[in-house]
């Protein structure tokens, strides 16, 4: 199945086909969203910590989707945008206080959103296997979407861009909010499946079809790249 025919939701189920893309290479920027440290722990609760070790066991099918599947894609996203010279921007969540009360409520809710991520801590740190290259562009937020809590509408716009892409964590929550931001602002928006993650396959494939074809295209790696490839090579 490619983009075309797939992640279809209700209202979208008797179409023929998916619009074609309207990229244009040298007007698009990949955006990476929030793949940090705190999401990826190095070492495993310990054992007598048995809630923690349920907790950890319970979130092992989203830590192998990082390390196997995202984060090799997301790798191979940047390294095609670098090597032909196309914006690369980062998000990331980050508190400016060390009590996080700048958080919006989307991130100070009790539960699963309330992090508290200094600036500084090392757990805020974008994941060294997608690290940004000294002069790309990294947007710090305290809200879902990262257009909302930035200025990153303004630095795409000076920038020149008309397409993002994006990939990231999680998808159903501040990929989703971005992508929406986003669409809303009238960027042309494409969300690269096999480069994000929710907390289950099930919560990343309800959100991709939620959000394809109204506010995004949903590509695979592959195909995303072979398109941008052929229309570079016919620019």
């Amino acid at each position: 199945m490619s983009w075309r025919t797939a992640h279809r939701s209700f209202y979208y189920e008797m179409i023929d086909h998916a619009p074609d893309l309207a990229l244009a290479p040298e007007r698009t920027a990949l955006l990476v969203i929030d793949l940090q440290a705190c999401y990826l722990p190095a070492q495993p609760p310990a054992p007598t910590d048995e809630p923690a070790r349920r907790e950890w066991a319970r979130w092992a099918p989203f830590r192998t989707r990082l390390e196997t599947t995202v984060l090799p894609n997301t790798q191979r996203l940047l390294a095609w945008f670098r090597a032909q010279k196309h914006d690369v921007l980062f998000a990331r969540i980050a508190c400016l206080t060390a009590d996080g009360r700048d958080r919006s409520l989307s991130q100070a809710r009790p539960g699963f959103n309330n992090l508290l991520l200094p600036l500084a801590d090392p757990q805020a740190a974008i994941l060294p296997q997608v690290a940004p290259l000294p002069g790309e562009i990294v947007v710090t937020k305290t809200t879902d979407s990262a257009l909302t809590g930035t200025n990153l509408r303004l630095v795409l716009h000076n920038l020149g861009i008309r397409h993002v892409v994006c990939c990231g964590i999680f998808t159903d929550q501040c990929v989703s909010s971005t992508v929406r931001s986003l669409a809303d602002e009238s960027f042309d928006v494409v969300v690269v499946d096999d480069a994000c993650a929710a907390g289950t396959d099930e919560l990343h494939r309800h959100e991709l079809a939620v959000l394809n074809n109204i506010y995004c295209q949903v590509l695979a790696t592959d195909e995303l790249l072979a398109e941008l490839t052929g229309r570079t090579a016919h620019a």
